[in-house]
């Protein structure tokens, strides 16, 4: 029984066997298929992770190159302005400069002021017994040239003293924008809080936004009340910061840091350059002082030049010679940082 129980077991398994063979057999290419749709499907995959990878990089490098391309068109933009803003900062009108001087009076205030004081001066070097052919020239110098030189002074002074007091309230800014304020709340404070005549500049800034202008339009203007090249940082930073976006706080802390770098490099050319203005001082006073000395030891050898009509061409001609030498002094000595 054994042995036929084993036959039929052995029978029933080659019967599996060569029913499992032919089944294979005939799915053979079916599952062939199905592997090859299969490893397809995966290249596809790949292919598509691949593609999404190279799409996202170039949507990277498009977004970066647009970046790039609207800030050289800003750029391009502020330097158009700069240029026309320069010849204002270089060579402004009167009018622009008795506001950059910081004073409140119109053209025909000044021009009265002008006038006035040509006069006062006219009449005491007359009544000091000053020659009548002197007076015209002293009409001139104090109707012209005392009341532009003021001017000229308080926007020195004035410039002077904003470049010293504008880093310490771009810090104030940078700290307000990182605690979490605007920058209008920023500017507001600066306004309220700085010493002058940085809170007059940015109190100009709010009220401007009052009516109606942006910040970056109203910080671009503040070169026209402020003639300084650090002025115009300021406003090219927020102007380029609203269009291209990025980091209000680092850029403020980058120009902050740049303008101390500057006043710095400035003290470092001016200290460089005192011998060279103190030999220039010396060589310019230097005519005056012999002549003063050799009018108090011999004063009948000297007065030939004030007496005669040759004397006073040749001092004349020695003013003439020694304004040239004087300009020519000042332009080698003078450095723009």
């Amino acid at each position: 029984m054994f042995g036929i129980d084993g036959m039929v077991l052995a029978f029933v398994a080659l019967a599996g066997c060569s029913a499992g063979a032919v089944a294979y057999a005939f799915l053979f290419n079916r599952i062939e298929t199905e592997r090859n749709v299969e490893k397809r499907l995966e290249i596809v995959k790949k292919a598509e992770t691949d593609r999404s990878v190279v799409k996202a990089s170039r949507d990277r490098l498009a977004e970066a190159t647009k970046r790039r391309k609207s800030v050289q068109d800003s750029l391009k933009e502020l330097e158009q302005k700069q240029k026309a803003k320069d010849l204002n900062l270089k060579k402004p009108p009167l009018r622009i400069q008795i506001r950059q001087a910081g004073l409140q009076i119109d053209l025909q205030r000044f021009y009265i002021y002008s006038a006035v004081c040509g006069l006062v001066l006219t009449f005491l070097a007359f009544f000091l017994g000053a020659p009548m052919i002197v007076l015209p020239g002293v009409l001139l110098v104090g109707a012209i040239g005392l009341p532009r030189w003021y001017i000229a002074f308080r926007r020195a002074r004035r410039v002077k003293a904003f470049l010293d007091e504008f880093p310490n309230a771009l810090d104030v800014i940078v700290r307000a924008v990182k605690s979490g304020l605007p920058l209008n709340d920023g500017v507001r404070l600066i306004a309220n809080e700085a010493q002058e005549p940085v809170r007059t500049e940015f109190r100009r800034i709010v009220e401007a936004q009052q009516l109606g202008l942006s910040i970056p339009e109203a910080a671009l203007r503040m070169s026209e009340t402020m003639p300084c090249t650090e002025a115009n940082f300021f406003g090219i930073v927020i102007q380029i910061q609203s269009q291209a976006g990025g980091n209000l706080s680092e850029a403020l802390g980058n120009l902050s840091r740049v303008l101390r770098d500057r006043k710095k490099m400035k003290a470092k050319v001016q200290a460089l350059s005192m011998e060279a203005k103190a030999s220039a001082a010396i060589i310019g006073a230097l005519p005056f002082i012999v002549a003063g000395l050799v009018y108090l030891s011999s004063p009948t050898y000297i007065m030939p030049l004030f007496t005669t009509s040759t004397g006073h061409l040749i001092l004349g001609c020695s003013a003439l010679w020694m304004s040239i030498g004087i300009f020519v002094m000042k332009r080698m000595i003078s450095f723009e940082v």
